[in-house]
Order: C-alpha cells, then sequence, then structure tokens
C-alpha cells in the first residue's frame, strides 16, 4: 500500500485523481497546505452558510469543550441541547412541537421514516406503505437510499432496499404527478416525502410552490404524512428559512442537517407534530420510539447549532441570503448567453444549468474534467454530471462571486 490508506466518498481511487490536503478555511475560502486559496462555491457539500470558521460557532464549541464533551441522551439531557430545541421551535412552524436529535442529514430521514411508521402501528391502522418523489435523494443509509432514485448511486445495494411508491416529477404539466399521487394516497399510503422546491443531487431539479401546495393538500385529505427532507433546502438556500414556507406548506415531520451548525460539525433534527409525538406516548414501553445513536445530541454539535441559532436571531442572514441571490442573477443571465448553456435556473442562493456535451449522465467525463480544470485554478466546484451549480457560503465577497463564474465560463469554454 503506497499514499493515504483514506477511503474517500464518492471517489474513484483508480484514477489516480489528485486528493489536495486542506489545512484551514476562513470565509468563503479553503487553504490547502500549500497555502493555495481556494474559493468554495458548493459550501463544502451545501453545509457551510455563513463561512469557514465563523467566530460565534467556534468560540461556542471551545467554550462548550471546556465543561460538558459527550454524555448518553437517552433519559439525560444537557443545557445546549435544550437551547438547542427551543430555539428551533421559535422559529419553525408552531405545528412542529417536538425535536428529536440525529447526527447527519441520512439519519434524519432515517427518523423521519421510522416515526411515520410507528405513527401508523401504535394507532392500530396498516398503513406501511412510502411514496417518493421521482429523482429525490435523501442519503445514502439503507431506507434514505430506499426512498432515493434507483441507479447507479445504489444499483449495487438493490437486495438491501424496500419498495416505494413513486409520484412522477411534475413537468410542465404536473396534472399528472397530481393524478398519480391522489391514487397512491387514495390506497392508504403512509408518508409521502420529498425535497421541497429542489432536488439537490438530482441535478438542482426545481419545481414551483404551487406543485408543492398541491402535494400538501393531496396528503391532507388522504391523511397521508408528509415529510419535507429540507437537508438542503433549509437554513436560507432557497431564499427563505425553510423552502416549505415559499408554499405556505407545515408538514408533519421535517428533517435538517447540513446549516443547522452552520456547516461546522455534524447534527441534524427530526421535527414532529404533536399527534406522532402522542402516538408513540404510553405507559407501555413497547410504544416507545426506538431509535438512537451513541452521539445523539453531541453537546460539542449542539453548541454549534445553538450559536447558530443566536446568529440567525441576531444578524441580517436573510438580507445577506437576497443581497447573494441578486448578485448571482446577474452572473447566471452571463453565462446563459452561452450556446452549450441550457436550462438556467436559480432559486434563493442556488443556480444552475446544463451543458451541452456529447455524452451526458452522472457518469460523463465532463464533471471530473472541469472539477479538475476549476481545481487547478483556484475553485471548488463539484458538477452533478452535466449540471453545473453554484451554491456558495452567504459570506461570499462580490470579487470572489465573480472568480467562480468567469472561472466555469473559461472551463465550459475550453472543455467544449
Amino acid at each position: 500500500m503506497s499514499g493515504s490508506p483514506i477511503w474517500h466518498p464518492f471517489t474513484q481511487h483508480g484514477l489516480g485523481e489528485p486528493i489536495p490536503l486542506v489545512a484551514r478555511g476562513e470565509g468563503a475560502a479553503l487553504f490547502t497546505a500549500d497555502g493555495e486559496r481556494v474559493i468554495d462555491a458548493i459550501s463544502s457539500w451545501w453545509v457551510t452558510t455563513h463561512g469557514h470558521c465563523h467566530p460565534r460557532i467556534m468560540a461556542a464549541i471551545a467554550s462548550q469543550a471546556e465543561k460538558l464533551d459527550q454524555v448518553i441522551f437517552a433519559g439525560w439531557t444537557h443545557e445546549p441541547a435544550e437551547e438547542v430545541a427551543r430555539g428551533l421551535l421559535g422559529i419553525m412552524p408552531p405545528a412542529l412541537t417536538r425535536v428529536f436529535f440525529s447526527d447527519s442529514g441520512s439519519t434524519s430521514v432515517e427518523v423521519a421514516l421510522k416515526m411515520a411508521l410507528g405513527f401508523w402501528r401504535n394507532r392500530g391502522e396498516e398503513r406501511h406503505r412510502i411514496l417518493v418523489l421521482e429523482h429525490g435523494y435523501h442519503g445514502d443509509t439503507v431506507g434514505g437510499m430506499s426512498v432515493g432514485a434507483r441507479g447507479v448511486f445504489n444499483q449495487a445495494y438493490a437486495p438491501l432496499l424496500f419498495d416505494v411508491g413513486t409520484i412522477p416529477f411534475p413537468g410542465d404539466d404536473p396534472q399528472p404527478s397530481y393524478d398519480a399521487l391522489e391514487a397512491a394516497c387514495a390506497a392508504g399510503a403512509a408518508a409521502f416525502i420529498l425535497e421541497p422546491l429542489v432536488l439537490g443531487a438530482a441535478g438542482m431539479l426545481m419545481y414551483p410552490p404551487a406543485v408543492l401546495a398541491e402535494f400538501a393538500a393531496i396528503c391532507r385529505r388522504h391523511g397521508v404524512l408528509l415529510i419535507a427532507d429540507e437537508v438542503m433546502t433549509g437554513w436560507g438556500r432557497t431564499g427563505t428559512l425553510l423552502a416549505c414556507e415559499q408554499a405556505g406548506v407545515v408538514p408533519d415531520i421535517l428533517c435538517l442537517s447540513k446549516g443547522l451548525t452552520g456547516g461546522a460539525v455534524p447534527l441534524a433534527v427530526t421535527l414532529a407534530s404533536e399527534p406522532i409525538y402522542q402516538a408513540h406516548l404510553s405507559p407501555d414501553r413497547a410504544r416507545m420510539f426506538f431509535h438512537s445513536s451513541s452521539y445523539t445530541a453531541n453537546p460539542l454539535a449542539c453548541a454549534a447549532a445553538a450559536a447558530n441559532l443566536t446568529i440567525w436571531r441576531e444578524e441580517p442572514v436573510l438580507e445577506r441570503v437576497a443581497l447573494l441571490a441578486d448578485r448571482q442573477a446577474g452572473q447566471l443571465a452571463r453565462m446563459a448567453a452561452s450556446s452549450i448553456v441550457e436550462n438556467p435556473r436559480q432559486l434563493g442562493t442556488i443556480t444552475a444549468f446544463e451543458v451541452r456535451a456529447p455524452v451526458s449522465g452522472y457518469l460523463s467525463d465532463f464533471a471530473p474534467r472541469l472539477m479538475a480544470f476549476c481545481r487547478e485554478r483556484g475553485v471548488l466546484l463539484r458538477p452533478l454530471g452535466n449540471t453545473v451549480y453554484v451554491m456558495p457560503p452567504y459570506c461570499v465577497g462580490e470579487a470572489d462571486l465573480d472568480t467562480i463564474y468567469s472561472t466555469i465560463e473559461a472551463g465550459i469554454a475550453s472543455l467544449s
């Protein structure tokens, strides 16, 4: 064995591609061990909101590290977790009354699915079919893969995955999607899980708030639980705190992670409505919610989340989001003038477009080539096949934003 023993995620080591060593981060930039400054155009896989090593969040983690590092959360609690739960209930829809901690977006989805199934079982109703939106992605654990799109991501693991009902992605005419959801809900489904307004890993596919509102209305008519996976779309990415806000929708279960700690450390929550909690509440221990991990509500991670909530309360975060969205709109308009750019689109701080190339799809060689081009010029980008997207931290400066888009522009011109 030579080189590093690390097996990296979503990395084909057989290609021998370079893996830069990052030494530190600050604001919208990362710095490699050899001193190169790299602009983080994708918020390090969509997690960093206020910027790398935000002083308030770093100080909160350091302070907490001097007091309590870890404690079992089954039957015990601690102040950082209590602060986060209170803070979340202060800004989330009032109908979401209960906060369950976990440690990643994928596990927050597992929790949501188990809550939904436990709800119906404890009520004595035989509902167990999960409905999903076509092309969705909800993580790489078994439940997350089961409710996500089937394809190259998970075809090797097909024997592990459970069956779901798939609702077509809403195109220009969403009626077929409505009809499919109506029929599936009428048949007695347990829950419908979706990514509100933007399907991230599918290539930043976007659909309008009116469609989300109709999906929610159909679920309500049939008593089907709506699970909103806002792991990526939450915390301002789409221009509002939650994407669901734009449709006036309150889900029965809400999954949050990534920006929950400002992207600093792993933490997730699954928020549930009171009826779901009450369905598990009983003197019978067999009806409890059977889910945990060793690091549930880790105090260091909760301290980071509490600091993030303070930032949201005390700083003009949504004003920064709006400014960034406005600046990106101009950049995207310039990119759209290219003859090889197709379907330019934007929602909040997310911009995306497709590049016309001889071969399309996630495994086309366009993505790694453009990624390498940008890396060599100090920009961290990770296209999804032929889909190029930009999702920077909210603190990114105008000069860095110019560099991101001009580098992408030069890259697609040279690779076409």
